[in-house]
């Protein structure tokens, strides 16, 4: 990405790769170095398969469409089948790849083994796995139903996990696999009223930095993507009117996707979706922990105490 100077006559990039930009003799140029290994990496995804849970919505839609825009296959896995379908017709339609679609509810502990026999069956490689499944609950966690924290750890945790280890040794035996975990900013510090939700997925951003550790070496890698507040039915299902805050700092679900799915075949092993929360997740380490819980309480509660 190009970024300009303003405020002279001909604009002046700070990665400008024009032919009059470039010195006598380039021997490393890294704007076009990092362009070639992101069309590389593109192209080591082009005719692959790809699986993604949580399909049917927001960023899990997003996620298959940046794949199949990269000539990529993809498997799509959640509870509402017609909206499946609906999005594989799309993208076999604009994209010219194929897909598809199991209705399955990861919630199950069965779920993710009965979904890799599944896959095994139809004769299916999974090269690429996007974890993205998940659900969060806002709300005093005393005040809050066991059932529905029970549900989120089996999505946020337990699935997660278990489709991880499934799959990714299937892709160490061949040399080759791209894991995306979706996290979120709440990783990075308690949040009260998201208590269950923010540590679940501080186990999700700890597991894949770890793991991708572990990987090191094998052709697969494991990266982490840790979005903001992202418009989606996120808000909705999880019970949290938007805050001032939520409505000025949101991003678009396709833009989160992308940096997601960017990061992976960058090989990274976690980001944080846009510059202003990766300088909050950043910003975390030099505040104490006290005060960071009760800035995170103050957003989350729309500066209501």
């Amino acid at each position: 990405m190009s970024v300009s100077l303003v405020g002279r006559r001909r604009p002046v990039y700070l990665c400008d790769t024009s032919a009059a930009a470039a010195p006598k003799r380039p021997w490393f140029h890294p704007c076009q170095t990092l362009k070639k290994a992101v069309r590389m990496s593109e192209d080591s995804i082009r005719g692959r398969w790809a699986l993604v849970t949580g399909a049917s919505s927001g960023l899990g839609v997003d996620f298959a469409r940046e794949l199949g825009r990269r000539g990529c296959h993809t498997v799509l896995v959640a509870r509402r089948e017609e909206r499946l379908h609906a999005l594989a017709e799309e993208l076999e339609r604009d994209h010219q790849t194929s897909s598809a679609v199991i209705q399955l509810d990861l919630a199950n502990p069965d779920a993710p083994a009965a979904l890799h026999r599944e896959i095994a069956e139809r004769g299916l490689r999974i090269d690429v796995l996007v974890n993205n499944a998940g659900v969060g609950s806002h709300g005093d966690f005393l005040s809050g139903a066991w059932e529905r924290d029970l549900i989120m750890l089996q999505l946020d945790i337990i699935a997660l996990v278990h489709l991880t280890k499934l799959f990714a040794r299937g892709m160490v035996e061949r040399g080759y696999g791209r894991i995306l975990q979706v996290a979120s900013l709440a990783a990075y510090q308690p949040v009260p009223s998201y208590a269950v939700y923010g540590a679940a997925k501080s186990f999700v951003l700890n597991f894949g930095e770890a793991l991708n550790h572990e990987l090191r070496g094998t052709g697969v890698t494991c990266t982490v993507l840790s979005p903001g507040v992202t418009h989606t039915e996120f808000q909705r299902t999880a019970g949290h009117e938007y805050t001032h805050y939520m409505r000025r700092f949101g991003m678009q679900s396709p833009q989160v996707a992308r940096i997601g799915i960017q990061a992976m075949l960058q090989r990274r092993s976690s980001v944080v979706a846009g510059w202003r929360n990766a300088l909050l997740a950043w910003s975390v380490r030099l505040t104490p922990r006290r005060l960071a819980t009760a800035t995170a309480d103050y957003f989350m509660r729309g500066g209501r105490k």
